[in-house]
């Protein structure tokens, strides 16, 4: 009997601590890193600019490399973030490229221009271990903007 009560009294005495969390924190994720924008973004132009190939395949030397380095961007920031890519292809945006060819090159020069915004506003802001990839990638934008010129 006495035995009975000290493992009713120590069990009783561990429920509260249980359930205050101390064992099995809950804590809320940590917010996303500050380069995810960049990672969906450069994703995001890698998708735009193999929709624009898909609809006109005659500008697939030109789009192409864009693409491709959009996507080793992409990779290389997931890499220093500790994230992982999507596993599937990149999908097209949602709304194709419409219009003739001079309309497409402006409309992913203006997304272009979007990003590489971004990528010196984060640049400014990025610890020195990052600011290095993120300048790189805000100049590698500049050079896509002239390059659909």
């Amino acid at each position: 009997m006495l035995r009975t009560g000290t493992l009713l009294a120590l069990g009783a005495a561990t429920a509260p601590v249980t359930g205050c969390g101390l064992l099995g924190r809950n804590d809320p994720p940590p917010p996303p890193d500050p380069l995810q924008s960049l990672v969906d973004g450069a994703l995001d132009l890698a998708a735009r600019h193999r929709a624009a190939i898909a609809a006109d395949p005659a500008l697939a030397a030109r789009l192409t490399p864009i693409a491709e380095a959009h996507q080793a961007h992409a990779a290389e920031l997931a890499a220093t973030i500790g994230t992982p890519l999507p596993s599937a292809s990149p999908s097209a945006p949602a709304d194709p490229p419409t219009g003739d060819t001079g309309t497409v090159l402006t409309t992913l020069r203006e997304a272009e221009e979007r990003g590489r915004a971004e990528a010196a506003t984060r640049c400014a802001d990025a610890p020195a271990d990052r600011a290095a990839l993120v300048g790189s990638i805000a100049a590698a934008r500049a050079t896509h903007v002239e390059a659909l010129r």
